[in-house]
């Protein structure tokens, strides 16, 4: 495996076709539904990176991306923001410390290219 990836997305569809996509490029995928389960699944499975939903039951991915980036544990966990709202203006509302911000409908290749250059594995690469 190439590293182990939490998605925290309520959307299941979604997550799930994300979860399919990145274990199919070799990734091993936890999944959470809300703000606290990735809380959770955090401190359960210690992830290599988190893709994180900014609209979140419970605790919004605002709260999650800052809690994650602020704790000492996981602090030097890649964080992707993937969202459907206007990243631009969220970050001028809430500022995030997360790595990357990726809009929904996103491009799967690209995600997982990302997700390899964050990690440093490489696997993603097309050639």
């Amino acid at each position: 495996m190439s590293g182990k990836i939490l998605i925290a997305d309520d959307e299941v569809h979604l997550a799930r076709i994300l979860q399919f996509t990145l274990e199919k490029a070799g990734y091993d995928v936890v999944t959470a539904y809300d703000g606290r389960e990735a809380l959770d699944r955090a401190s359960e499975d210690h992830p290599d990176l988190v893709i994180l939903d900014l609209m979140l039951p419970g605790i919004d991915g605002y709260k999650v991306c800052n809690i994650l980036k602020t704790n000492a544990d996981f602090r030097g966990i890649p964080v992707i923001i993937l969202s459907a709202r206007d990243l631009e203006q969220e970050m001028l509302e809430e500022p995030l410390n997360a790595d990357l911000f990726i809009e929904k409908p996103f491009n799967s290749i690209e995600l997982i290219e990302r997700i390899s250059e964050l990690l440093g594995t490489g696997s993603g690469k097309q050639s």
